[in-house]
């Protein structure tokens, strides 16, 4: 068992459907037991959070700090460092979180700080990625997890997970698609991570 205890603290600002995919596979993979990884808190800027009840009902304590609480980004991220720090993360995982975090926030939760996006990165970083993949004419899409780093949807890749586009596909319709997708390439780079660490 290892000595100091791995507490995984997860962002969420909407449905939280990565994070309970995240919860289930540490619970029925037994994290805790394996990696002394136990899931600290989900916490969410948006109090009308579906997850938040998601999360309560598999047992994860939860924090809400609405951002519009405060007059500014980095008033807000000062914040939600305090609330995360008195978890002591040894992971910070952003699932759904729809803030751009602020370079003193990312700095500070460096190398412990892991975001999803649905694409395969470095292509269609930002918003809109499953139409801009189908406007572009790919024949894959998919979704990456990686290292948040200060450039937006650029930081150290960890995995990718590749969906294919088929004729017909809106936008919709592939989202839904990637999303299974992620629910699996999510835990699994997660327990990854965890393996990796001393």
């Amino acid at each position: 068992m290892p000595s100091k205890p791995k507490n995984i603290v997860i962002l969420i600002s909407g449905s939280g459907s990565n994070m309970a995919a995240i919860v289930r596979a540490a619970q029925q993979q037994g994290w805790q037991q394996q990696f002394g990884a136990g899931m600290a808190a989900v916490i969410s800027n948006r109090p009308d959070a579906a997850g938040l009840q998601l999360a309560q009902s598999l047992g994860v304590p939860t924090q809400v700090l609405s951002h519009q609480a405060f007059d500014s980004r980095e008033a807000f991220d000062a914040a939600l460092m305090q609330l995360i720090d008195g978890y002591q993360p040894a992971l910070v995982v952003l699932a759904g979180f729809m803030r751009i975090l602020t370079p003193g926030f990312v700095h500070h939760y460096a190398g412990r700080l892991i975001n999803i996006h649905p694409s395969m990165l470095p292509a269609f970083s930002g918003l809109n990625t499953h139409q801009r993949a189908i406007d572009a004419g790919c024949q894959q899409a998919g979704a990456t997890v990686h290292q948040v780093t200060a450039e937006l949807d650029h930081g150290p890749i960890l995995a990718k997970a590749v969906v294919p586009v088929l004729p017909g596909d809106t936008a919709e319709v592939l989202a839904e698609r990637v999303l299974a997708q992620e629910h699996i390439l999510y835990p699994q780079a997660v327990r990854v991570w965890l393996q990796s660490q001393p």
